[in-house]
């Protein structure tokens, strides 16, 4: 093994797809929660982290973007899964058998189509691959889970229905994260960089910070905001822009932010997933 790799959630879980995919020669170490996956990098327990931050069906992974700027830690890379939801069910059951699907809060309006015409219960599970461990130590063919193939294969179950997502597009997008900056140009496509960014407090103060990057072409792809420290009048940005900060253009885009914000951080530097469009 190359070395290790922190994931949120049991074996089997879309995470752990998302490290065999990006880091298939790291070991898949499993974690709790968010949290845990950041203070194992931190500590040096594992050499990345792998953390999700936006589903293309939910959105954005809650309080993800709030932790990343805190955490000490840098984006190294990204990968975008294609999460395939599967109906997953102890062996010799049907569909017709089930009457509960467990799965993760996020993962039940995703497959909401399937569940309905086929009368099926939605019940929230912490994870999708613990869903599908406690379905196959349950043995009980009316309980089923709704969790990806690999979770199949690790815990003994059989698949009754493949790719039950209601939008054929659903993928989610996760960072690869480090203790180190890796600020190289890598890969063959075009590089993306992530910062945060806190604004002055003088009138349309984000507007006059924003306008560098469309005087210069430069393509921002994300811009969220959330409040820090628990007030209404700090706010902060979390942005991803298309280009490298020694690019011409993206350096005097980031030289005429500086003018108008209080604080800014780059988050991380890494190669584009060859699956963003």
């Amino acid at each position: 093994m190359a070395g290790r790799i922190a994931f949120q959630g049991e074996l089997g879980a879309y995470s752990h797809q998302a490290c065999q995919q990006s880091r298939p020669e790291f070991e898949a170490v499993p974690s709790t929660t968010f949290e845990e996956v950041v203070d194992k990098v931190a500590r040096g327990e594992v050499d990345l982290g792998m953390l999700a931050v936006e589903n293309s069906t939910y959105g954005r992974v809650a309080d993800v973007h709030s932790l990343l700027p805190k955490s000490g830690l840098h984006i190294v890379d990204e990968a975008f899964v294609r999460v395939h939801v599967n109906l997953l069910g102890v062996p010799g059951a049907k569909v017709s058998d089930v009457r509960e699907a467990h799965g993760h809060v996020v993962i039940l309006p995703q497959c909401a189509g399937f569940l309905k015409v086929h009368d099926i219960r939605g019940k929230v599970s912490s994870d999708n691959a613990r869903a599908a461990r406690e379905v196959a130590e349950a043995g009980d063919k009316s309980r089923a889970a709704l969790a990806s193939e690999l979770a199949a294969s690790i815990y003994g179950l059989d698949v009754l229905a493949r790719h039950i997502e209601d939008h054929a597009n659903n993928t989610t997008r996760f960072l690869v994260m480090s203790r180190e900056p890796d600020h190289r140009r890598r890969g063959v496509g075009k590089m993306i960089t992530t910062f945060t960014f806190r604004v002055r407090n003088i009138p349309a103060a984000l507007y006059k910070a924003l306008g560098g990057f469309a005087t210069n072409g430069v393509n921002m792809t994300k811009l969220e905001s959330y409040m820090v420290g628990g007030t209404f009048t700090a706010t902060e940005f979390y942005a991803d822009i298309e280009g490298h900060p020694e690019d011409p253009n993206v350096a005097l885009a980031l030289e005429e932010l500086g003018y108008f914000t209080t604080e800014r951080r780059i988050l991380g530097v890494y190669p584009a997933d060859r699956e963003r469009g």
